[in-house]
């Protein structure tokens, strides 16, 4: 191997060990900054805060789990054991809640149940009662409430796992239970369900992840977490040391649910001699599958239908009473599609360079550095977006201070350049969703044959070259889906949008925020639909690989 050859391998095996170090850096100093506060100010947290927001949050994350397991695993058996019209349009329909990010599905429910909104006005109108003091449905501002919506919301995690998992056990084992006399329920319960407890684990991990992340709904509904306790002592109360505290103990949070995951999937091993037989759904009929699409209908309903078709309502009343669409939401429009069109970008580069990395270490049989790179740099995506946030502020300050000193010698006056800044932004989006980039090109990579490898270099091409020649018109697909997904997700981030943005700057996430904070939520109902368009793009993405085969539309 060539000097220049062997030069280019270690610069991507430098920009890797960068990568890591880069989303080190936020917990680290996040650690650094914990440490900082007072006895005084701990003794504060542990007693004032921490107790209430530590219950709210383990009872939320309990009660959603359980909601995301009944919705998406009973969802997943539903379209996979039985065939019924509708089966079809049902398997993917049942995705559409992704697409509703959970500030908006608590936004638009608040507007839809208000004492004067249209639910309940409907409901007193039916009743012949005037007053709202006569007729009043529960307040779902309260944890039952968010718990609901976030299960709503985030069932589809559970669902997608469940269902690849139900449609490609062997369908041997499940006729062999049938033989035995085990009916669907049974087969259900003692043969389909052990083994897919594998795949519902990482479903629900990924829905408390999410859950755990979240800010809007839960601040929206009253609710006091760890995500809104951290949110409100840095920026109500400007205690960096404070909110790093609370910060810490998400992370032993987050370290808890990936552990669990771990405990679910545990000795889940699973062989077959030949091709697993997918299971033959049991043909429905009559009242029966009726009963099975309503019952299926249901959570798309409530978790999609519902407040989406109110947002649309809410969004054209809107338009006919302010004449058009205002130039602040042009402008947040604007600025949310900027910074997701540079952040994706950024973000699908450095994926892809982790991942040539890993495959370049591969050929040289020294794989450990690389793996361990892309691992690391990977860990964003189960770091709650506000604490990524408050992890962040202390190295970007270091970094201006930094610069600032650099530059003084050329006359040059100190001045922020990453703190309140777009820049500031991209980078939290790229930490934050970077998982998911490499993971698509380490995958991508992973089904090219290194034989590929080989010839290119035989012709004289550099890792360089050889990456652009010829591996990546291979991997445009997977690319291509990765980069929709990081866009979606970057439009409807919130938290470190929130805690990071420059002044006077706003996306459609915060300009929704904004007016609910507000209470004046037919404006921001126009910022929401845009929202969850774009949220439909990989939802459409993924139902177009889920439809069942051998049953009825």
């Amino acid at each position: 191997m060539s000097v220049a050859a062997v030069g280019g391998e270690r610069g991507w095996s430098i920009a890797a060990v960068a990568l890591a170090l880069l989303a080190l850096a936020p917990l680290l100093a996040l650690a650094l900054t914990a440490l900082q506060g007072s006895s005084g100010l701990w003794s504060h947290i542990a007693v004032h805060v921490l107790p209430r927001a530590s219950l709210n949050t383990v009872l939320l994350l309990a009660g959603v789990g359980a909601m995301v397991i009944a919705l998406g695993t009973g969802g997943a058996w539903l379209v996979t054991a039985y065939d019924f019209p509708g089966r079809g349009m049902l398997s993917w329909a049942l995705l559409l809640p992704l697409a509703m990010p959970t500030y908006i599905v608590a936004y638009a429910y608040l507007d839809l149940l208000h004492p004067l909104g249209p639910l309940q006005s409907g409901l007193r109108a039916l009743l012949g009662i005037d007053s709202p003091r006569d007729f009043r449905l529960p307040d779902i501002r309260s944890l039952i409430g968010c718990i609901l919506l976030l299960g709503l919301v985030l069932y589809p995690y559970v669902y997608l796992t469940a269902r690849a998992m139900f449609a490609t056990q062997a369908g041997s084992l499940l006729e062999a239970a049938r033989t035995l006399g085990a009916g669907r329920v049974a087969q259900f319960f003692r043969v389909a369900l052990p083994m897919a407890r594998p795949a519902i684990a990482v479903g629900v991990a990924l829905a408390l992840l999410e859950t755990l992340n979240d800010i809007g709904a839960s601040e929206f509904l009253g609710v006091q977490t760890l995500t809104v306790s951290v949110y409100t002592t840095w920026v109500s109360r400007s205690d960096l040391p404070g909110a790093a505290q609370i910060a810490l103990v998400m992370l032993a949070l987050v370290l808890a649910l990936i552990v669990l995951e771990r405990y679910g999937r545990r000795r889940q091993r699973y062989a077959a001699g030949q091709r697993p037989r997918p299971m033959q759904p049991q043909r429905l009929g009559g009242a029966a599958a009726f009963l099975a699409l309503v019952l299926g209908l249901l959570p798309v309903l409530a978790g999609f239908l519902l407040p989406a078709m109110h947002l649309l309502w809410a969004g054209i009343e809107r338009m006919q009473l302010a004449d058009g669409i205002s130039t602040q939401l042009i402008d947040s429009a604007w600025n949310t599609l900027r910074i997701a069109a540079i952040a994706t970008v950024v973000t699908m580069l450095a994926g892809l360079a982790l991942a040539w990395a890993l495959r370049l270490a591969q050929a040289r049989r020294r794989p450990k550095l690389a793996a361990v790179c892309l691992r690391t740099a990977s860990l964003g995506y189960a770091v709650p977006g506000t604490v990524l946030a408050i992890g962040l502020l202390v190295p970007l300050a270091w970094f201006d201070i930094g610069a600032g000193w650099l530059l003084q010698p050329f006359g040059i006056e100190p001045r922020m350049l990453l703190m309140g800044s777009v820049s500031a932004l991209v980078i939290a989006y790229m930490l934050r969703f970077l998982a998911i980039s490499a993971g698509s090109a380490d995958a991508g990579l992973a089904r090219i044959p290194p034989s590929l490898d080989q010839a290119a270099r035989s012709l004289g091409e550099r890792s360089g070259g050889a990456l652009w020649r010829v591996h990546l018109p291979l991997l445009r697909p997977s690319l291509a889906a990765a980069a929709l997904l990081v866009f979606v997700d970057a439009m409807k981030e919130l938290p470190a949008t929130l805690m990071l943005r420059p002044v006077n700057f706003d996306t459609l996430a915060t300009w929704l925020y904004a007016d609910a904070a507000r209470g004046a939520y037919e404006d921001g109902a126009l910022a929401a639909l845009l929202i969850v368009l774009a949220g439909l793009l990989p939802v459409i993405l993924l139902a177009r690989g889920f439809r069942p085969e051998g049953g009825r539309l």
